[in-house]
């Protein structure tokens, strides 16, 4: 039993992108789904895969390098933990890297990156951090 299975979803990334893995298997869960969501349409991975089994399932996430094989996804941080929420309102989201990374919240209406935060005008708990 974990304590925190989205801060284990994005340690497997992390350690998958380290050896140059091509994907990744976690745990499904419609959270994991939306954050995998959330990379894909912001360009971080190729895409993801629901794949359903006996137990509750397996999210398969396709990794995504550059042309030297250089990863696409350098570093992936959690900021709100169990023990410690980190609810944002809009105006306070982080812009990271200058625009050039992206937050992940979990908002009303589904898990968004802070772009599209900032396009709805609504905030909620900043996720992780990636860039």
């Amino acid at each position: 039993m974990w304590s925190d299975p989205i801060a284990d979803m994005l340690t497997r990334i992390r350690n998958a992108v380290r050896v140059r893995s091509r994907e990744v298997k976690v745990p499904l869960s419609n959270v994991k789904a939306g954050i995998a969501e959330v990379l894909k349409q912001e360009g971080y991975i190729l895409g993801y895969d629901r794949i359903e089994d006996a137990h509750q399932g397996v999210l398969r996430i396709q990794l995504k390098y550059g042309p030297l094989g250089e990863p696409v996804l350098n570093e992936i941080k959690r900021v709100s933990k169990n023990g410690c929420r980190d609810y944002r309102g809009v105006d306070d989201l982080p812009r990271v890297l200058n625009g050039m990374g992206i937050g992940v919240v979990s908002t009303s209406q589904g898990m968004l990156s802070d772009r599209q935060c900032r396009e709805r005008g609504i905030g909620g708990e900043l996720v992780c951090i990636v860039s």
